[in-house]
């Protein structure tokens, strides 16, 4: 008999939570055994051919599973850039682990908790300098577009009475400003181009 898996015909809309159901064996063997690349081309399918009400029962299952996983804790941030040779800043394999994890908990409706790690990821650019043309202009342009897509992620989050406290996406957004404020002040410190001018200006005409 195969483990209980998630049924996401069972999601308590109140809870946001799935009952534990079982998964017909051979779909069970076919998730263990599918390639990534397959699976994702069978979800957009399932989605695309069913009720507009199953993409909602596939995010609340998503986001009880990304919450379950601790997926916006960052263990180290000293890690997410590394140095050069020159002694210049580079963008890491953890940073970007840490991207997907973010796109991941945004596209899944967590956009507070998508907020939480961005801000660690814009204060561990403190203290390091870059080149304005190459990989971290890309990286930056990455990052600058996620915390863009975070906040509308939270906006609809909140929109959707999924945050009951409002006083704490308050001090996320506080937080998240303060960042990337001071981000701005060191740049301009050592003449670079500052690298999150679409957040800063959604954040600009954001408020809460």
């Amino acid at each position: 008999m195969p483990a209980p898996q998630s049924s996401t015909s069972n999601i308590r809309p109140q809870e946001g939570r799935p009952v534990l159901g079982h998964v017909n064996l051979m779909v069970d063997t076919l998730i263990v055994n599918a390639n990534i690349d397959d699976l994702r081309a069978i979800v957009r399918a399932t989605l695309a051919s069913s009720p507009p009400s199953m993409a909602g029962t596939f995010s609340a299952a998503a986001r009880n599973r990304l919450q379950q996983t601790n997926a916006n804790v960052i263990r180290h941030t000293g890690n997410l850039f590394g140095t050069r040779p020159d002694g210049l800043a580079e963008p890491t394999p953890e940073l970007r682990s840490v991207l997907v994890r973010v796109r991941a908990l945004y596209g899944a409706g967590l956009g507070l908790a998508s907020l939480k790690v961005l801000v660690s990821v814009v204060e561990a650019t403190g203290g390091r300098r870059w080149h304005e043309k190459g990989e971290m202009e890309n990286t930056f342009s990455d990052i600058d577009a996620d915390i863009s897509q975070a906040l509308q992620s939270t906006r609809e989050e909140i929109d959707g009475g999924r945050v009951p406290d409002l006083s704490k996406a308050r001090e996320m957004l506080r937080e998240l400003r303060i960042a990337i404020q001071e981000s701005q002040r060191e740049v301009e410190s050592w003449g670079g181009v500052f690298p999150f001018e679409r957040a800063a200006a959604t954040l600009e005409f954001w408020k809460l």
